[in-house]
């Protein structure tokens, strides 16, 4: 049951461009716990012809912190993300090869294969994040009957057929181009000029194969043999899973552009051609999209061929979640530049986060003589139970920066205060630690300090003889024999081991990427 009294959640609306109340499409049944208010998601997911770079992966941050941020809210969450396997151009409109096709050439695999390989690679980086699996995965050649279906609905009275395929004419449409504010005469004019288009920005809604050509993935269609645009995935797949409209429809600001109008213009002419003015129109009640990560050094891009990818931290000894929390520091709708010196801050301050909670539980071990291993401990507080607790403070000035816009540096600043206070009993800390990481994820009281060293991919020393070396340096220095223990420090230099004497966060020892 939604609390009246909580802080009203506001979103910023991509389509209207302001802050607007969350209200969900199905509010369910007022004080009835069998039909609580649902909230729908649809986000856009990869195409996945390569590995995902990290500026990819901040969408899945974000989309994840915005799922948590709705149970947190005590609504019953639908989430989708697709899978893009088919039809996405490599010049992102309709020109070029498909790039799941270019990418099996390539690679000399079939298309398939190349898909399952790079869906798991993908998988496993929203794993490495804390990223929680969606309801559904919904991957698009599952629904190319549907898709053909929902074409065929809206042929007639919206599209028009080439040589190339069929195509969408955006003049039928009203508002087309609002979501991205296009102001020229040829809306998203960059997408680049196919032979018959009656307009710049008409778009394909089903793609025939070229006479003479096989290609991997294709179907048989009224329009000929082919496969579906890549805009009309997202429009199928959300109706499908989620109904239209349904609440929240999130994807990276490049999406802004393109795609989603292109989207938005399908989910029109389905629905019956209203206008934006009444955003239900669109299929999705608020579009959401998060901001550019910047890479000074231009390895962002795929198109350069060795690029960020989330390994290449790891590879580095950076753990992931010190890339989730880079992220969590700035609003999502701020361009976030990367650089190696501000994930290192960011892995600082996530190792003092573990720091501080493994010196509280130390500090109740000593008090109580328990060991703070029960995951009772650590379940997070009901709304509900919000007034019994001493420090309901900290959890209505959490949830006031969580429903101004998700706005996490704030509320990360809440949990830093938590963890710190010294007047907060520790049993209680937990319950409300836990509460405030379940929106952001960072997962501090059920990983060890420990978990965060990530031995780097060019380091030739084990974990093992590093911690052996260091137990012998301290003998020496307590010995007072600095001659030996300042030849173990040369030694664990020479192996990549930065000795960390003094550390405020009680790290012995760093191994160097």
């Amino acid at each position: 049951m939604i609390d009246a009294s909580a802080s009203p959640l506001m979103l910023f609306n991509s389509l209207t461009r302001s802050l607007e109340t969350f209200e969900p499409v199905h509010p369910g049944v007022p004080g009835d716990p069998a039909n609580p208010p649902e909230a729908r998601v649809y986000s856009c997911g990869p195409t996945v012809y390569n590995f995902q770079h990290i500026g990819n992966m901040r969408a899945y941050v974000f989309a994840d912190t915005l799922g948590r941020t709705l149970k947190f809210k005590d609504y019953k969450l639908r989430h989708i993300i697709n899978i893009t396997d088919v039809g996405h151009l490599t010049s992102d409109a309709d020109v070029g090869d498909d790039k799941m096709e270019k990418a099996a050439a390539q690679q000399g695999k079939t298309a398939w294969d190349v898909a399952a390989f790079y869906t798991a690679e993908f998988k496993r980086d929203l794993n490495w994040l804390n990223v929680r699996d969606p309801a559904k995965w919904t991957v698009a050649t599952d629904y190319v009957a549907r898709m053909i279906e929902f074409a065929k609905r809206i042929a007639d009275t919206h599209c028009y057929e080439l040589d190339s395929g069929l195509y969408f004419d955006v003049s039928t449409v009203a508002d087309y181009g609002r979501l991205a504010r296009a102001v020229t005469d040829d809306g998203e004019g960059r997408i680049d000029e196919v032979e018959g288009k009656r307009h710049a920005a008409d778009f394909a809604i089903w793609r025939k194969t070229p006479v003479g050509e096989t290609r991997q993935m294709e179907w048989d269609s009224p329009w000929g043999r082919g496969a579906p645009g890549w805009h009309l995935e997202c429009s199928v797949m959300g109706e499908a899973e989620l109904g239209m409209p349904f609440d929240i429809h999130t994807g990276g600001i490049d999406h802004r552009e393109i795609h989603h109008p292109n989207e938005i213009a399908q989910n029109q002419a389905y629905r019956g051609c209203g206008g934006l003015d009444c955003a239900e129109h669109s299929g999705a009640r608020m579009w959401m999209h998060n901001n550019f990560l910047i890479d000074r050094g231009g390895k962002m891009s795929k198109s350069t061929g060795e690029f960020l990818r989330l390994q290449l931290l790891v590879d580095r000894g950076y753990h992931p979640l010190a890339y989730r929390l880079m992220c969590l520091q700035a609003h999502y709708r701020s361009e976030l530049e990367f650089s190696w010196e501000g994930l290192g801050a960011a892995f600082t301050r996530l190792k003092r986060m573990y720091k501080t909670v493994e010196k509280r539980k130390s500090e109740q071990f000593e008090l109580t003589g328990t060991p703070v291993d029960d995951p009772a401990l650590f379940e997070p507080i009901p709304r509900d139970k919000w007034h019994e607790t001493e420090i309901l403070g900290y959890l209505q000035d959490f949830d006031v920066a969580m429903s101004d816009d998700l706005n996490t540096p704030k509320a990360l600043l809440t949990l830093d205060t938590v963890l710190q206070d010294p007047s907060i009993d520790n049993g209680l800390r937990w319950h409300i630690v836990a509460t405030l990481d379940q929106v952001l994820g960072l997962d501090i009281l059920r990983r060890s300090q420990k978990s965060l060293r990530v031995r780097p991919k060019a380091a030739t020393i084990t974990v093992e003889e590093i911690d052996m070396l260091i137990r012998r340096r301290k003998d020496a220095r307590d010995a007072k024999d600095f001659a030996a223990s300042d030849k173990l420090r040369d030694t664990l230099t020479a192996a990549g081991v930065e000795v960390m004497d003094g550390d405020p966060l009680g790290w012995d020892w760093r191994l160097e990427g």
